[in-house]
């Protein structure tokens, strides 16, 4: 019977698996200081090859920016 069980569950364990390291690539890229600052230095130049609009490049770079300050601030709160 445990065989059976084993079989039935594969992949429902298999998704849970799935999500967990989809969770953990996700949040390592929501909380790494280095890849934001990558990403911003990237964008800068996209923006200087005009790539993209000023306008996008504005929008962009706010939005990393937040990112980068909340990193910061969770940092220095310990979480």
């Amino acid at each position: 019977m445990l065989l059976i069980d084993d079989i039935i569950l594969s992949p429902v364990k298999l998704v849970i698996w799935l999500g967990k390291k989809i969770d953990d690539i996700v949040e390592k890229e929501f909380s790494d200081e280095g890849l934001i600052k990558e990403k911003l230095m990237q964008l800068q130049l996209r923006f200087e090859m005009d790539e993209i609009s000023e306008e996008e490049y504005n929008r962009q770079e706010k939005e990393l920016l937040e990112r980068l300050e909340a990193i910061r601030k969770a940092k220095e709160e310990g979480v």
